[in-house]
């Protein structure tokens, strides 16, 4: 009986430490930046005399990794950026769209793409679901781009569990574009509510309830 009690002590402490030592990257846009935890040139928002959210360690991914005990691989984040490769009046911003820094983010374990706010916010095309064989074209349109971005990082981080973040107070038609292409992918989708913003971003509390929301849902 001890010896069984033991190795179920071992084990539950094996679980833990497993646990413990997940990392996490980050795939976005300015809800996610921070000077100087991002890459150099990547447009950060925060800190910013606009917003009370001052401290990289009042933000969300901070929040979460410290919460769960986590570790931050890499925070790929650019302020402005889209998903699709359509960025602010209608521009071509291949080389900035998440589409495009996929492959940038380490060894994670978990990964969080949080984005669409600016596919949202500037217009960009929604496109048609398409779920495979997409050419650049395709890729100028949020559906299609989200889909074969999932796609890429699946098969760029085969052991990793993505997590795809949703903003509040988008327009209905990009909150049924993640559902369709999330669940077509089986991926979990996170949509954000009740996420206080200052200057049109999280806040202290903005961000403080974005890490709640995700320690409550994220399987």
């Amino acid at each position: 009986m001890k010896r069984i009690i033991l190795i179920s002590l071992l084990l539950a402490a094996g679980i833990v430490a497993s646990a413990q030592s997940k990392k996490v990257s980050v795939l976005g846009d300015s809800y996610s930046t921070y000077d100087g935890v991002n890459p150099p040139g990547y447009a950060p928002f925060y800190p910013n005399n606009q917003n009370d959210c001052k401290l990289a360690e009042q933000c969300w991914w901070s929040l979460y990794t410290k919460a769960m005990g986590y570790t931050l691989e890499k925070n790929d984040s650019w302020g402005g950026t889209t998903i699709c490769t359509t960025g602010y009046g209608h521009r071509d911003v291949t080389a900035s769209s998440m589409l495009w820094r996929f492959d940038r983010l380490g060894d994670p374990d978990i990964i969080f793409l949080f984005g669409g706010t600016n596919d949202a916010w500037a217009h960009s095309p929604v496109g048609e679901y398409k779920y495979s064989d997409w050419t650049d074209e395709d890729c100028k349109s949020l559906r299609p781009a989200l889909s074969c971005l999932l796609t890429r990082l699946a098969l760029r981080y085969p052991k990793a569990q993505v997590v795809v973040m949703l903003n509040s107070e988008l327009q209905e038609e990009v909150n049924e574009s993640f559902r369709t292409v999330c669940k077509h992918h089986g991926v979990q989708l996170i949509e954000l509510q009740d996420v206080e913003k200052q200057n049109g971003h999280p806040s202290i509390k903005g961000m403080q309830s974005i890490c709640a929301q995700l320690v409550a849902q994220v399987k």
